[in-house]
Formats: C-alpha cells, structure tokens, sequence
C-alpha cells in the first residue's frame, strides 16, 4: 500500500492520567508531529562522529538507530556502547544487529577514557551489548573501563547501563559495584506479560533482583531503570512497573516512546501523547522517585549529565529533611 492510501491517525483528546491517550498506528503510519526530529547536520554531530571512529568506538546512539542523535552529538554527548556491536540476544524492540561476538578489545577501556577527555565530558554514560558468550558476561570489561574513566578524567562521573548478566555468577554485578559508578542503569525495557515476545532472553524479575543487589551492596550508587511505551503495556501494568521498581530502591525512572527500527521488529501498537506521558511522570514521582524523566522522546541517556546532577541535588536535599526532623 501506498503511503497516499494511508489514513493518518487522529491523535486523542487528552482526559487525564486515568485513561492515557494514544494514536493507534496502521502498519505504516507516518509519525505523529511530537516524535519528529531533524537530520543530523551541526559540525559538533560531525566532530563527535570522526572521533568515535577515530577511536574505533561503537555508540549505542548509532547501533540502536536513537531519534535523538543530531541533538545530543551536536553538544558532543554520547553512550559509548563496549563489548563490540554484535548482541548474542534478539530481543523484538533493538536494532543492535545479533551474531557471533568478536573477542574483547582489550586496549577498548583506554580508547573510551581517552574520548571521553578529548571531548571534555562532565558524564559519560557507558552501556554494552549482551555477551552471554563470556563467563562474566563482559563485566570485568565494564570494570576496566569505570577504572581507565578514573585515571584519565577522574572528575567526570559515569554511569553504566548493564545487561542483565543471566546465568552469569553474583560476582560479576558485584565487581561492577565495587568499582564505583555514579550511576547503575539495568532496564526493565517493558510490562511483565510483554517479556515473552518483546524480551524473550531475559526475564523481569532477574532484572529486578539485579537492582536490588547493586542497591544492597552499595546503597551510595544511585540505581536507575526504564521501560518503552508504545508496546501494548495497559495503565494498571505500567503503575505496577513503578511499585516494583520503588520495592527495589530505585532513585531514577525513565519512560519513553518506542519507536520500530525495520518492518521486522516489534510494531508500534501506539504513540502515547506528551500528557499522557507527563501524567505518568506525575504518578511516578508521587511514588517517590528521586527522579523521573518521562516524554516521548525520552531514552535512557537522554539529557543523562542534567538528570544526574538533578538526582544529586533532590537526594542531598532528602538527607537534609531527614537530618533536620
């Protein structure tokens, strides 16, 4: 079919937190107007590319095919994505591509260390690809790279984002912990009833258990999660989502619209509106989050350098009320 011969959705009026809105998509709707950004063309976007290269790094912004690349490497911001560009997974929703892994590159740790000063970063966000084919999962990887950030620019402050370390021994999340990010992101990525078909390598309550370990081994380390929206997930799951994530002490939540990178991933089942995506906002932070970033071009790493900082301020301000009652 054409995309002449598509009706374009009518976006809903927006009634409250009680009944999010959405716009139901055919299979090849255009985007709604709020999830639109412009192509990439700043020299700062160019600069951030060559020296990604350069280095031979691979960034999550470009292997997960993020919307809002041009902004964020314009302003030279960037998840550098370790471990390789190859996943041993297949999850519905990522575009990261799936295969055999490359060994470890051992001089990697040096190179993001090494990028991360060259572009001044105050926060670096590092994540990775699953490597299930690794006896700790890569996080001896993740370790020597928190370590190498430490000795090159040991005033930026970092955060990870891990996989799930399934099957792998306690250790490995311990060694990460040990090393001492700032910031400890594991995403739950979706609703409990959803994991079977959008996250079928993993499992939601694995994920959590993961969070509540970092929490308990270092209550200092903020924890921080988030889950797609778009995916077919009810009102009533999503809250349930936020319950368990407060139950596992987690201080920062992110929600943000899913988006299909081929014909052959997960289809969008809605866009959620900018309201019902600030209703939501609204209910997570009632429910005590230390910080909480929710629109629909919201991902993980999105604006991560502010939301830090934000996040320190409120639990600075949090030990105050409790120092002074």
């Amino acid at each position: 079919m054409h995309n002449s011969m598509v009706e374009k959705p009518r976006a809903l009026a927006y009634v409250g937190p009680m009944n999010a809105p959405a716009l139901k998509p055919s299979d090849r709707v255009r985007k709604p107007d709020w999830i639109r950004v412009k192509a990439p063309t700043s020299p700062g976007y160019a600069e951030t590319r060559k020296l990604m290269r350069d280095l031979s790094l691979n960034t999550v912004c470009e292997e997960a095919a993020c919307p809002n690349i041009g902004e964020c490497w314009t302003k030279k911001h960037a998840t550098v994505m370790i471990l390789g560009d190859t996943c041993t997974r297949a999850c519905a929703f990522c575009n990261v591509k799936t295969g055999m892994p490359r060994p470890v590159d051992p001089l990697e740790p040096e190179h993001v260390a090494l990028a991360a000063a060259k572009m001044g970063l105050t926060h670096i966000v590092i994540t990775s690809v699953d490597r299930d084919d690794l006896p700790d999962g890569g996080a001896s990887q993740f370790v020597r790279v928190i370590e190498a950030l430490r000795r090159e620019t040991p005033s930026t402050t970092i955060e990870i984002l891990t996989p799930d370390f399934r099957n792998k021994p306690e250790s490995a999340v311990a060694s990460i912990v040990d090393a001492r990010p700032d910031v400890y992101n594991h995403n739950l990525e979706t609703v409990p009833r959803l994991y079977p078909t959008i996250r079928p390598g993993a499992r939601y309550y694995a994920s959590l258990r993961l969070l509540e370990q970092v929490k308990r081994r270092d209550p200092s380390i903020f924890t921080k999660s988030g889950i797609m929206l778009g995916l077919g997930e009810e009102r009533m799951e999503v809250h349930q989502v936020m319950d368990d994530m407060r139950s596992a002490d987690i201080d920062f939540m992110t929600m943000g619209q899913y988006l299909q990178p081929t014909p052959k991933h997960a289809k969008v089942i809605d866009f959620v509106t900018p309201q019902a995506f600030d209703a939501y906002a609204q209910i997570a932070r009632a429910k005590g989050f230390l910080q909480v970033a929710s629109s629909p071009l919201t991902r993980s790493s999105y604006h991560a350098g502010d939301d830090f900082e934000r996040m320190r301020a409120a639990r600075e301000a949090q030990l105050a009320r409790a120092a002074a009652s």
